[in-house]
C-alpha cells in the first residue's frame, strides 16, 4: 500500500480545503467526491489504482476536514474552489474523476477552465441539467408536481430535515438504512469500514445547500424544468468517460442520457455491470480496469 498523507491548502478566498495525497508517478489524477461523503470514501480506489498515478482526493467546502466559512450558492462555488486548489498546488495536465455531485463539479470546472483537466470521468454523475429536488407527498414519496425552487423551501423539506437531524443526533441506523436502501443495495462495506464512512458522512455541514445547488445546476442548452441552461457543455472539449451502474437507484438512465446528449461526441458511455451508485463497493475491480484503460488511452 502506497503512502497517503492528509494535508490542507489555504485558498485565497479564505476557505481551507483538506485533501488526501497519494505518492505515485507523473500521471496526476484528481478525485472529487459526492454528497454525504468526502475524500475518505475514495479510499478503496486510492489503494487500488496503479502506482503510475499521483492522486489527490479533495474534500469539497463543507465536507470532511475542509472549512465552510461562506455558504455555497451553486455548484460553481465548488468548481471555483477546485481552480484555486489546483493553482495553489501548481497542478496542470491532470485527469479528474467526479462521483455523483462531484461529476457536476467536474463538468463545471472543465467548462470554465479549459487547458487544465485533460480527461474527465463522470462516475454515477448528476446530469448536465442538474438533479431535481421535489417536495414530498404524505407517504414520503417525491411529489413530481412540486419541484422546489428556493433554498428556503429545501431547508423546510422533511427529507432535508431528516438527514440533518441524523447528522446532529448521530443516528447511525438512519444513515445506514438510507444508504442500504439507495446505494449499498447489494454489497456493503465491512462493518468497521462502514462505521468509518458514517463518521465521515457526519462531517457534512451543507446538506440543504447541496440539494439546492444540484436542483439549480444547468450547463446545458435546455430548460431543465426550473431554469434555463448556461449552454456551457459546448465548452467541454476533452474526452469524457460517462459511467453508470445498471442498477443505480440515485442517478437514473435519463440523467445519464442527458449528459451524453449535451456533451455529444466527446462523451463515451460505459455501463457498469451489476453496480449501483457506489461501484467502488459493488465492483472495484471492474471500475479500476475501466478507469485505467480510459486514462491510458486503451480501447474500451
Amino acid at each position: 500500500m502506497m503512502a497517503i498523507s492528509i494535508k490542507q491548502a489555504e485558498l485565497p478566498n479564505g476557505e481551507t480545503l483538506s485533501y488526501r495525497e497519494r505518492e505515485g508517478g507523473k500521471d496526476v489524477l484528481l478525485l472529487v467526491h459526492g454528497n454525504m461523503t468526502s475524500s475518505k470514501h475514495w479510499d478503496v480506489l486510492v489503494d487500488k489504482l496503479d502506482p503510475q498515478y499521483k492522486l489527490y482526493a479533495v474534500d469539497l467546502r463543507g465536507f470532511g476536514g475542509s472549512s465552510y466559512r461562506k455558504r455555497i450558492s451553486g455548484i460553481k462555488d465548488f468548481s471555483d474552489d477546485i481552480k484555486l486548489f489546483v493553482d495553489q498546488l501548481d497542478l496542470k495536465d491532470f485527469a479528474m474523476i467526479g462521483w455523483s455531485t462531484g461529476g457536476a463539479v467536474g463538468m463545471q470546472f472543465a467548462a470554465d477552465y479549459p487547458g487544465l483537466c485533460q480527461k474527465l470521468i463522470l462516475l454515477a454523475s448528476a446530469s448536465t441539467r442538474g438533479y431535481p429536488f421535489f417536495g414530498k407527498k404524505f407517504d414520503g414519496t417525491p411529489n413530481l408536481e412540486n419541484r422546489l425552487s428556493t433554498i428556503e423551501d429545501i431547508e423546510k423539506d422533511t427529507g432535508t430535515i431528516a438527514v440533518q437531524s441524523a447528522y446532529d443526533t448521530n443516528n447511525r441506523d438512519f444513515l445506514k438504512n438510507m444508504w442500504n436502501l439507495l446505494i449499498y443495495t447489494k454489497k456493503q462495506p465491512e462493518p468497521d469500514h462502514y462505521e468509518e464512512y458514517v463518521d465521515d458522512m457526519r462531517t457534512q455541514r451543507n446538506i440543504a445547500d447541496i440539494y439546492h445547488a444540484l436542483n439549480t445546476f444547468n450547463i446545458s442548452s435546455q430548460h431543465n424544468g426550473l431554469n434555463d441552461g448556461s449552454n456551457q457543455t459546448k465548452d467541454i472539449n476533452i474526452p469524457v468517460l460517462v459511467l453508470r451502474g445498471d442498477r443505480d437507484y440515485v442517478v437514473n438512465a435519463e440523467m445519464t442520457n442527458e449528459i451524453l446528449e449535451d456533451i455529444g461526441n466527446n462523451a463515451l458511455f460505459i455501463e457498469l455491470k451489476d453496480c449501483g451508485h457506489s461501484p467502488l463497493i459493488d465492483d472495484l475491480e471492474q471500475l479500476t480496469i475501466i478507469v485505467e484503460d480510459f486514462l491510458n488511452g486503451r480501447r474500451l
